[in-house]
């Protein structure tokens, strides 16, 4: 039995090949002892996820590496055939090939990360994991109104990094402008309608303009920016039905609905309390003209 195992293992390539067996369980197995014992030295979820990413990606680069060094001298012989297979291969896939391109495009920019909040396909939702060839995002909206998670999850090609626009929302300037639109009857006190919408406005996303005031500064320095305001901003325009009140405002990427829920309900609060003076105004209609309306009568007897 000896013999035999002498005589199997002194051929070149088995040898080679339980070479590279043995090398590669011992990598793999080193990589899962590290991804196993990062969580217990790394805290935070967005470090501790990039480190067992890299990893992952450094040990599947080593085994390759491995393979290569153990098999370079057979390499110079079979260059040609490689050269010509690797342009098929090449060709066939192509959308493999730029979906690779892609996630590295993805990791040497800041296109998008682990955590963002992004459109990007046609979805909309939170990026919760950056793969070699597809990005997962927890989708949000569809059939469920706002900012929300429906539950469904969606894996999307790198490749749709070269060929979309890509929507970050969370990037540099984890904030977002939003609107409200306040409509105010006619022969209301408007000057008492514009200060409590800007009292109410600084209660609840007083704390975001400045905070994200600090952040534009650092967009302004690093992009050919304007200096736009992140301050509350209260507009008024008349149409044919009510005088309309727009707020703008700055607010938190994440808390965008339920910071419209607070602004509203206080809204109304504070204009119930003021009594005759404002108003919300409603659609009316004003019946101008009937049209006249002809009637025949017809006799019993068909005459």
């Amino acid at each position: 039995m000896d013999e035999y195992l002498q005589m199997f293992l002194s051929e070149p390539m088995v040898r080679k090949l339980v070479i590279v067996v043995i090398g590669a369980i011992v990598i793999i197995t080193i990589k899962n002892l590290l991804r196993s014992r990062i969580g217990k030295y790394v805290k935070d979820r967005n470090n501790s996820y990039r480190s067992k990413k890299a990893v992952n990606i450094t040990g599947y680069f080593l085994i390759v590496m491995f393979v290569l060094f153990v098999y370079i001298d057979d390499l110079q012989g079979i260059s040609v055939f490689f050269g010509i297979a690797g342009a098929g291969v090449a060709f066939a896939l192509q959308e493999v090939i730029v979906s690779i391109a892609g996630w590295i495009a993805i990791l040497s920019s800041d296109i998008y990360k682990a955590g963002d909040r992004v459109l990007l396909g046609g979805i909309k939702g939170d990026v919760i994991d950056v793969g070699i060839l597809r990005t997962t995002i927890m989708e949000m909206g569809s059939w469920s109104d706002g900012d929300r998670y429906n539950g469904r999850i969606v894996r999307i090609g790198n490749s749709f990094v070269f060929k979309e626009p890509v929507y970050n929302y969370s990037s540099d300037f984890p904030f977002l402008w939003d609107e409200i639109k306040i409509p105010i009857k006619y022969g209301s006190d408007y000057q008492i309608a514009r200060t409590m919408l800007m009292e109410v406005a600084q209660e609840v996303v007083g704390t975001y303009a400045e905070e994200a005031a600090t952040y534009w500064k650092e967009m302004v320095r690093k992009f050919l920016i304007e200096d736009a305001t992140t301050h509350p901003m209260v507009t008024l325009v008349a149409n044919d039905n009510w005088a309309e009140f727009t707020l703008r405002y700055v607010v938190d990427y994440k808390k965008r609905i339920t910071t419209k829920d607070e602004l509203f309900t206080r809204l109304l609060e504070r204009i119930e309390k003021e009594g005759s003076s404002v108003a919300l105004a409603s659609a009316t209609f004003h019946l101008v003209e009937i049209p006249s309306v002809e009637v025949q009568l017809k006799k019993e007897d068909g005459r």
